[in-house]
């Protein structure tokens, strides 16, 4: 199902605020509200339901899911022509989110949504990553039974009930933004995880294309293409930002010296590693520190 795809960055990952049951009877429409300030997940179990945003019109088959934006304006696009069941989830976000036509769009604009995030969401130097979801969906079985559980749980005692929701509610994004991905891009994800996870794990050392080639065994260039599909960057720029990331949690968290940092997280020369640091960020080491990290 072509669709737009709403682009989120995480931590913190979308979280479920609150769900119900809602009817329509035949000739019955869906209300009409303005900026209710929260995402609204609408998925038809039984019926058709006539959906309209911002001058838009969909109609939701039984088994579909759409995604209301909480800045827009909602209202039913028609009345209802049979008996219709929907399930409702508000969930909501601190972070970054855009709204994209494309995987395509959502890649070239990713960095930039993530530089956005880390202002918006107060983080300095977390590892971050994208959560892809279409905006109207056929929701697969697995993604079905996991929504289910949201009323499974309706008898449990109210803090524990919340718990279970938020993690029943994870487990569903995930399963939309995997089924998000075709084949050609669920390959692409894989492999782009295996790099992501091996410059982890191994930032501070010598990484080269070729070093990945060995390790991976892919031509540096298949390695490049995956990245860009699912990171939006190269293995090597994905490296040195993912350097750049970890000197930040250094120069926040200890007293070393900018010459240490630098070599803790795999830069030769420390004249490199400030000059790259200032491009970046606007600022020096030093001056991030001064300005990020509490008086010792």
């Amino acid at each position: 199902m072509d669709s737009a795809i709403l682009h989120f960055i995480s931590p913190p990952i979308p979280y479920f605020v609150d769900c119900g049951y809602a009817y329509y009877g035949v000739g019955d429409s869906h209300i009409e509200r303005d900026c209710i300030r929260v995402f609204d997940l609408i998925v038809v179990r039984k019926g058709v339901l006539p959906i309209g945003e911002n001058g838009q019109s969909w109609e939701i088959q039984e088994g579909e899911g759409f995604i209301l934006l909480p800045n827009g304006h909602h209202y039913g696009s028609a009345p209802c022509t049979t008996d219709t069941e929907i399930i409702w989830i508000h969930f909501q976000t601190y972070g970054s989110w855009k709204l994209c036509l494309d995987m395509n769009e959502c890649m070239g604009n990713q960095m930039e949504l993530i530089e956005e995030h880390k202002r918006l969401a107060y983080l300095n130097h977390a590892d971050v990553c994208s959560i892809f979801l279409p905006k109207h969906m056929k929701l697969s079985s697995k993604a079905m039974e996991v929504l289910e559980t949201f009323f499974q749980q309706e008898q449990e005692p109210q803090s524990l009930r919340n718990w279970k929701r938020q993690a029943s509610f994870q487990l569903f994004l995930q399963h939309l933004d995997r089924d998000l991905a075709s084949p050609t891009n669920d390959t692409a994800i894989q492999l782009a995880d295996r790099i992501e996870l091996f410059i982890r794990q191994n930032y501070a050392t010598e990484i080269t294309n070729s070093v990945l080639q060995k390790k991976l065994n892919y031509h540096p260039n298949y390695l490049a293409k995956a990245m860009l599909k699912v990171y939006g960057m190269t293995p090597m720029t994905y490296l040195q930002y993912y350097r750049l990331e970890q000197s930040k949690r250094l120069l926040l968290q200890t007293p070393w010296s900018i010459a240490r940092i630098a070599e803790e997280v795999g830069f030769h020369h420390v004249s490199h590693y400030s000059s790259f640091f200032s491009k970046k960020e606007g600022l020096s080491p030093s001056g991030f520190r001064r300005k990020f990290a509490k008086q010792r």
